[in-house]
Order: C-alpha cells, then structure tokens, then sequence
C-alpha cells in the first residue's frame, strides 16, 4: 500500500494560534504532467497529513490535523484533465479530508511539504504518476489506522497532561540569581529583570488555565545549572524555560532569541553565550566538568532523538508568537548551542534570551512594563498552540 503519513519536525503553528491551516486557492492547484498530474497546495501553517489511494472508484485522498476550506472552489482548484472532481470537508473533529476523484488509475509517487522558515507557512506538493489497474488496486487501500487516531494500547503511552486531561506543569527557570548576578548595565541585573519576569509569566500562565508554573527559584538564590535540571524533573515538568538578558560584545546582538540544544553550537555567538551561562556555576565553585562531562553525550542523545523535535517545535511556536504580538527578534532568532540547562532527556527544554542587556533598546524594553506585559501573554498563546500541535504529533508517531 503507498501510504505518506507525515509528521512535521518543524511543525508551525497558525498565525492565531487556532491550530488550523488555512489554505491559500489563489495559489494552489491540479495541474498535468507529462505522466501524470501534480497538486500543489499553499497553507498558512504546516500540519501532519497523510496521503493514500482508494479504488472503487479512483481516488487520491489526503487527511490534515486539521485545515480550513472555507470557500474553496473544487472547480477552480482542479485544472487537470486527469482529474474528474475535488470534494473537501471534515471527516471527524479535528481531522479535514480532500478527495481527488482520479479519472484513471494513477500512483501516488510523492509527497512533500516545504515550510518557509520566516513566514511559516507551508507548501504541499503530491505528485501522481500513470499506473496500471492491478498496480492500483495493489497498492489502494485505507491505512489500518482507524480514525487516524491510536491503536488499541498505546493510549497509556502518552502523558495524560499531553492529551489535555490535566494542566500542563511549566518549569521557568530565572537565569542567575545569589552570587551570580548575570549581565549588568545601567544599574540593572539579569538575574533582577529574569526573576521579576517569570513571576509575571508565571502569574500570565495560572490565570489563563491550564497551566500549573513552578520556578527554579522564587528569590535571589544562586541554583546550580545540574540543579535547575534536577529541579523540573522532581516538579515532572512537561515544559521547561529558562529565561535570560545577556551581554554579547561581539556584533549588534538584539531582539529576541530562542535556543534549543546542541553539542555543536549554530554560530560562534552562541557557542560564547553557552560559555557565559555555565561561567556561573564555575564562579561559584561548583566544578562543571567532572560530572558533566560523563552524562552529557548521553543526555545530548537522548534529548536530540526524543525531545529536540518536540524543543524545535516549541520554539516556532514560541517565535510566531512573538511576532504575532510584534516583540522585536533577533536576525537569527532560533539557535542552538551545548547549554546545560537544556540537558533534561525527556523535558523539551529552551533558552529565551528576552534580548540583551547590551542593546538599549532591549534594556528599555525590559524594564517596561507594558511590554513585558506582551511577552508574557505571547508566552501563553504559543503554550496553548504548541500543546495542541504536541498532542498531534505525539498520536501520529506512535501510529
């Protein structure tokens, strides 16, 4: 059976964070080729979908977690000759299905979506090729997967928090704090500002519901990064953000940074940042090297093949919502870098610098507090969006 079932690494999240793609008609089509047909599908946000051929009669059939037709012209999408009718509509909540009525047998030979890494938005292709009828009817069929939802089972493998039957517990983790101060100018510190700003997140989170917060530290503490770590594992956190306002002296670095986990860093910046955030624990005497250094290839594995796609997928969501409530980012502004506090295996963990302490307007902008007043709530609506999206994803690997 040819069967695309796809599953977005990358997965983006809609421009209102409503978890729906909508689909773009002016530039979306059917159109032949030389062997066959093509369609090419424009989205606002990339989704997981599967495509499969059904026969009795011909039929192309693509199922989205979930996409929006409203006011789609089957008529007008359709320019093929190959093609007889194009039929659209959900199937079953949350899930939207396109029929392609095929007027003669034809294969599915591709499928693939490219996702534009600024807009977010996405471009479906699925090529289908010439076939013969036993070919077709071999490898027609509907995928044994009831529903598109989990086989009988495998429920229990997922947290329940995951599926939206409890509140999602988030972890924020104030950068610095005690003996260490952090970056300072103009009378600020970081580990001041970081604190200041994950009790407003925190507060922004608990009243928008479904969220239990808890903080590395509630004052100015000095905590270890090995006990951060330990700390949002003890709390069972599904989430976790570690907040910080840097000092870079090399280049304007400014705006807003999201930063997942790397043992290579993305750039020479971020491998220094790396560096200044663990120059904390060894200014305080804790010796990072003669225990990290045993566990960190491990917990770098772990994360990178079971929580880095879940991490990477935070941290879009997290960079459409800030620029949904249009917060300045940086240049570049998902990283990554070999930063300790990100080495939890099973916590899809991420860096936000909130911008830096060396740009003066980022120092403005983090001492006002209207603007911290967006940042937070952006923090919120890209947690909401990203629980939808995880909870998606999750159902279709384990299918």
């Amino acid at each position: 059976m040819s069967l695309w079932v796809v599953l977005l690494g990358g997965l983006a999240v809609a421009q209102e964070f409503s978890g729906v793609a909508r689909l773009d008609a002016r530039v979306s089509g059917i159109t032949d080729q030389r062997r066959g047909f093509a369609m090419e599908l424009s989205l606002s946000q990339g989704v997981p979908y599967r495509a499969f051929t059904l026969a009795g009669p011909a039929r192309l059939v693509l199922d989205f977690r979930e996409v929006d037709w409203d006011g789609l012209d089957g008529d007008e999408l359709d320019q093929s000759d190959r093609v007889s009718g194009v039929r659209v509509g959900a199937f079953q909540p949350g899930w939207s299905r396109m029929v392609v009525d095929m007027a003669a047998p034809h294969l599915l030979d591709s499928a693939d979506l490219a996702l534009d890494a600024e807009s977010g938005r996405a471009l479906l292709r699925v090529v289908m090729r010439e076939g013969s009828a036993g070919d077709f009817a071999a490898a027609a069929g509907m995928p044994d997967l009831p529903g598109w939802g989990l086989p009988e089972g495998l429920a229990a493998q997922i947290r329940p928090r995951q599926r939206g039957e409890g509140p999602l517990v988030v972890m924020l983790d104030p950068g610095h704090g005690g003996i260490d101060p952090g970056a300072e100018r103009a009378g600020l510190r970081e580990k001041d500002l970081m604190l200041q700003f994950a009790r407003e997140l925190k507060e922004a989170l608990v009243r928008a519901g479904g969220f239990e917060v808890v903080l590395t530290r509630e004052d100015d503490r000095f905590v270890s990064l090995e006990r951060r770590v330990a700390l949002a594992q003890q709390a069972g956190a599904d989430v976790m953000f570690s907040l910080h306002a840097d000092v870079l002296r090399e280049g304007q670095a400014k705006g807003i940074a999201v930063y997942m986990l790397s043992d290579s860093a993305s750039d020479a910046a971020s491998a220094a940042l790396a560096e200044r955030h663990d120059r904390g624990d060894i200014l305080a005497g804790i010796d990072l090297k003669g225990h990290d250094d045993v566990v960190a290839d491990v917990l770098i594995d772990l994360a990178r093949q079971e929580t880095q796609p879940r991490a990477r997928l935070l941290s879009e969501a997290l960079v459409l919502g800030f620029q949904e409530y249009e917060l300045r980012l940086n240049s570049r502004p998902i990283r990554s870098a070999g930063f300790s506090v990100l080495k939890s295996p099973d916590i899809p963990s991420v860096l936000v610098e909130l911008g830096f302490l060396s740009s003066p307007r980022d120092l403005e902008n983090l001492n006002d507090s209207d603007w911290r007043g967006r940042l937070a709530q952006s923090f919120v609506d890209a947690l909401k969006a990203w629980r939808i999206a995880d909870a998606a994803a999750a159902d279709l690997v384990r299918q």
